[in-house]
C-alpha cells in the first residue's frame, strides 16, 4: 500500500472537498477562508469562471503540444499578453512549468550573456529547491542542506532587515549596499560577477518588502558594473503587491525577470523575460522541456490576465491590501509580542517578538492553528520561523478581509496574553 512521504508535512488538517473564490470547504463539511491561496498561486481565488472554462475548452482542444515540436495558439495569445503587462525592453520570454526552473533558466541565462561565472544572492531568499535554485536560496538552511556539494560561484551579500538588526531603514539599507560593495571588492570582482539576483520582497524569507533605496542601489551598482540584475518576481509578481510587479514600487527595470505562481491561478506555469538583445545570447540547446507552456496552463494563464485586467484586480490588491495592514497596524499597538507589520498590497506579514527581540517561532505557529479553529487558513514564513504570512486572492473583497480580520483577533487574543486584555485601535 502507497502512501504519500512521511517528510510532507501539512499546515493544516484540512481535505478539500471544493473550493470557491476565497472559500474552501472541506470534507469536514465546513468551509475556510483562504488566505494562503496555495503560497500566492490562485491569484483570481478558487475556480474564477473564466478560467475553468478556458481551461474546459482547451482540454477538449490539445492537452500537450510540446512548444518546440509544435506550436499552439494558447502560448501565442499569452505571450502577446503579457507584452502589455511586462517592464519595457523586455520582450523575449522563455516557458518552463515552475518558479525553481524559472531561476535555474536566469542563471543559464545570466552567465552564457555575460561569460561571467558568479552570482550574487542576498540573505532570506528564496529561489526554489533544485540544486541550483537551492544554492541561492537561504530562507532556511531546511531548502539547501543534506545533499552538499550545491552549485559554486554563489556569493551571498546581506538583505536590509531592519527589524532583525535593530536599526531604521536608511542605517539598514546604507550597511546593505556597503557590504555589496565590500564583496565586489574582495570576494567576486565585478568581471567575475555575473549577476545579482533579488526578490521584490522576501518570500518564505519573512514577506519582508525590500526597501526601493536598496532595489535602487543595485540598479545603480548593476549598470556601474556591467552586471545583470535578476528580480525573482515568482511570488511577488502579477499584481500581489499592488503593483502588477513587485519592483515597479522601486522605479527600475530588471534585465531579466521571472514569473510563475498566480499568472495561471493554480495551473503550473512560469518563465523567464529579458530582452532579445540578452535571450539571444544563450547557447542553442540550452532552452527547452517537456511540459514547458502548456497548452491548457497556457489557456489559463491568457484567462487570468483577462480577469486581473477586466476586474481591476491589481488596484483591488492595493486597496484591500491597505484595507488589512491598517487594521493589523492597530492590533500591534495592542501586543508587546507583534514587532513588525509589513508588506505591499495583499504580500502582509507579521513578525513576532519578545520585547528584547528574540524571535518566537512558537507564537507564529500557534496563532497560524489557532485560526484554524476560527476558519481562517494562514501560512508561517521567515528565515527565523516567527512571521505570520497573510495572502488572499487578488479580487478578495472588503467584507472578507472584515472577516479575517475579526478571526485573526479572536485568535490573537487567545493566544498572545496582553492582546485578550489590551484595547484594539479601530
Amino acid at each position: 500500500m502507497a502512501s504519500l512521504s512521511p517528510i510532507l508535512k501539512q499546515a493544516t488538517p484540512v481535505v478539500v472537498d471544493h473550493a470557491l473564490g476565497s472559500w474552501i470547504y472541506g470534507t469536514d463539511g465546513k468551509e475556510y477562508l483562504d488566505f494562503t491561496t496555495g503560497i500566492g498561486v490562485t491569484s483570481t481565488g478558487h475556480c474564477h469562471p473564466h478560467v475553468v472554462e478556458a481551461a474546459r475548452a482547451q482540454v477538449g482542444s490539445i492537452i500537450h503540444a510540446q512548444y518546440t515540436t509544435v506550436m499552439h495558439r494558447p502560448l501565442l495569445q499569452l505571450t502577446e499578453k503579457l507584452g502589455e503587462v511586462l517592464p519595457a525592453g523586455l520582450d523575449s520570454v522563455f516557458y518552463a512549468n515552475s518558479g525553481s526552473e524559472a531561476v535555474e533558466a536566469t542563471i543559464r541565462l545570466a552567465r552564457m550573456a555575460t561569460g561571467r561565472p558568479n552570482i550574487i544572492a542576498f540573505h532570506g531568499g528564496f529561489h526554489g529547491r533544485t540544486v541550483a535554485a537551492a544554492s541561492l536560496t537561504t530562507a532556511g538552511s531546511k531548502f539547501r542542506s543534506g545533499y552538499s556539494p550545491l552549485m559554486g560561484g554563489v556569493h551571498f551579500s546581506p538583505f536590509p532587515d531592519a527589524i532583525r538588526y535593530g536599526w531604521t531603514e536608511a542605517e539598514a539599507v546604507a550597511f546593505a549596499l556597503q557590504e555589496l560593495d565590500l564583496i565586489l571588492q574582495t570576494v567576486s570582482h565585478v568581471d567575475d560577477t555575473a549577476a545579482l539576483i533579488i526578490e521584490p520582497a522576501l518570500g518564505d524569507g519573512g514577506y519582508l518588502p525590500a526597501p526601493l533605496a536598496f532595489l535602487q542601489g543595485l540598479r545603480e551598482r548593476a549598470d556601474r558594473h556591467g552586471i545583470l540584475l535578476i528580480l525573482d518576481e515568482v511570488q511577488a509578481g502579477v499584481g500581489r503587491t499592488g503593483k502588477f510587479w513587485g519592483h515597479q514600487w522601486a522605479g527600475i527595470t530588471p534585465d531579466i525577470m521571472t514569473f510563475a505562481k498566480g499568472i495561471a491561478s493554480g495551473f503550473p506555469i512560469s518563465g523567464i523575460v529579458a530582452p532579445t538583445s540578452i535571450m539571444s545570447k544563450a547557447w542553442p540547446g540550452s532552452q527547452g522541456g517537456t511540459y514547458g507552456g502548456n497548452a491548457v496552463a497556457a489557456a489559463a494563464a491568457v484567462a487570468t490576465l483577462e480577469v486581473i485586467e477586466r476586474e481591476r484586480l491589481v488596484e483591488n490588491a492595493a486597496r484591500r491590501g491597505t484595507q488589512l495592514t491598517q487594521r493589523l497596524q492597530g492590533m500591534k499597538a495592542a501586543s508587546t509580542h507583534i514587532a513588525d507589520v509589513r508588506g505591499f498590497g495583499l504580500m502582509v506579514g507579521v513578525e513576532f517578538t519578545d520585547v528584547d527581540n528574540t524571535p518566537r517561532p512558537d507564537l507564529a505557529a500557534a496563532i497560524q492553528q489557532r485560526a484554524i479553529d476560527e476558519r481562517l487558513l494562514l501560512l508561517t514564513c521567515g528565515t527565523r520561523g516567527n512571521v505570520l504570512r497573510i495572502i488572499p486572492p487578488l479580487n478578495v473583497s472588503a467584507d472578507e478581509i472584515d472577516l479575517g480580520l475579526a478571526a485573526l483577533e479572536r485568535t490573537f487574543a487567545a493566544v498572545l496574553p496582553e492582546f485578550a486584555t489590551a484595547p484594539v485601535p479601530a
